[in-house]
């Protein structure tokens, strides 16, 4: 070979390794309604994954919350839509499924890193096809002021008796309310009541899979039970509790007014923030001791892949390391309080949430009874359950009659419960 075929044969080489490199380059915009996480995006997450995969390029580009799948709809539907989604749990995002907008994943490598539980939130009803890849949780439990316990010589409860008996002293010794939680703005006595303590009632996956499924009622003992136990807390929350909003109970516990804080794990960025105190945490006591504890885990956040996206290579890449141990401690530290949901090992930095999570090693997980399929109806249950929490606290419904009204009004819309 002559020297100028030898130079030309190199020349040919890298021209066709310049065009190789260009055609694997990707660029990936995602959609999400997290505009909050902007920062943590910019500067944590999308430069670990880029250090890794160099030919592919990300935008992190979201809407604001209120407006996200009113904006997202418009785009998918004029086709200028991200090429990765972030997905809303439950109906909003099968929906987006059944409109053919999002691709199933189930396939995927990474899939198999997640359970039945952790993709209930972005499955079919059926569990045959998961549309998102799972990224977070929250976990409820109960966050409380580890000086007023110590104050009051109290220690953290295990049983439901041992949890009255600590509110008991703290209403007795005077010095702080027993626990911080108003039912102005209703959500928080469902939410961080009911399905906060009601998985060890109903057992977790197992009543909650059999409510679906027609087999339990809501008039069953095992869900009127947790209303037994609400009824008993107004005594607890302080004079006034009927007028207390949200933020007013999250003043009231950071700045150090209250014993117990019924929470979610979502909590812990802004105690961390406002409170002056050392905070620990405790998951929802059960009846007895040696009894299985049940958590709501409930699934937040997913990520999906747009269906007409041209970069479906680039795309299940990316959805893949989402689903990786590296992106999971990156997004659990940079969020605490927002708790990967896959079974890849984790590090968190934050004590407080390293407690939420450490729950999983002892408790089983669920979510939250009403988020699928049992509030697509009218009435709509999860509402439903938001009020008669509230009547139950307030004495103004007893737990019987409040089970009653919701198996009645999810009967006349439910097949399986007819």
């Amino acid at each position: 070979m002559t020297s100028s075929t030898l130079k030309g044969a190199l020349l040919a080489t890298t021209l066709l390794g310049a065009t190789a490199a260009a055609a694997q380059q990707a660029e990936l915009t995602i959609e999400s309604w997290r505009n909050d996480d902007l920062a943590i995006w910019q500067d944590q997450i999308i430069p670990a994954f880029e250090a890794e995969y160099p030919d592919i390029k990300v935008t992190f580009s979201p809407s604001a919350p209120a407006e996200y799948n009113a904006v997202l709809n418009s785009k998918l539907d004029a086709g200028s839509a991200g090429d990765i989604i972030t997905c809303r749990p439950f109906d909003a995002s099968l929906a987006l499924y059944e409109a053919g907008h999002l691709t199933d994943l189930s396939g995927i490598d990474g899939m198999s890193n997640f359970s039945d539980v952790a993709k209930s939130g972005w499955s079919t009803d059926d569990g045959s096809v998961t549309y998102c890849v799972p990224m977070a949780s929250v976990i409820h439990g109960f966050i409380y002021n580890k000086d007023a316990f110590e104050e009051v010589g109290v220690t953290v409860p295990e049983t439901e008796d041992e949890f009255f008996a600590v509110l008991e002293a703290f209403k007795e010794d005077g010095t702080y309310i027993p626990m911080a939680m108003g039912t102005n703005d209703q959500w928080e006595a469902a939410t961080m009541g009911y399905n906060n303590i009601g998985p060890n009632y109903w057992k977790g996956e197992e009543g909650r899979l059999a409510l679906i499924a027609g087999e339990q009622s809501l008039t069953d003992d095992a869900w009127v039970a947790p209303y037994r136990q609400l009824a008993r807390w107004g005594e607890f929350l302080g004079d006034g509790y009927e007028a207390q909003t949200y933020p007013d109970s999250q003043n009231i516990f950071t700045l150090g007014r209250a014993a117990i804080y019924p929470a979610g794990s979502w909590e812990i960025s802004g105690f961390n923030n406002l409170a002056d105190f050392e905070m620990g945490a405790f998951n929802p006591p059960v009846a007895n001791a040696g009894d299985t504890c049940y958590i709501s885990d409930h699934t937040d956040i997913g990520i999906g892949m747009n269906a007409a996206t041209e970069n479906a290579e680039a795309a299940t890449t990316f959805l893949n390391w989402v689903a990786s141990s590296e992106f999971s401690t990156i997004f659990a530290n940079a969020l605490p309080g927002f708790f990967p949901l896959s079974n890849a090992s984790v590090d968190l930095e934050d004590p407080l949430a390293q407690e939420f999570i450490s729950w999983r090693d002892k408790c089983e997980s669920s979510i939250r009874s009403t988020y699928q399929i049992l509030s697509r109806g009218t009435p709509n249950l999860e509402n439903d359950t938001w009020n008669a929490s509230v009547a139950v606290i307030k004495g103004e419904e007893s737990p019987e009659d409040a089970g009653a009204r919701l198996q009645a009004g999810l009967a006349s819309w439910y097949a399986p419960q007819q």
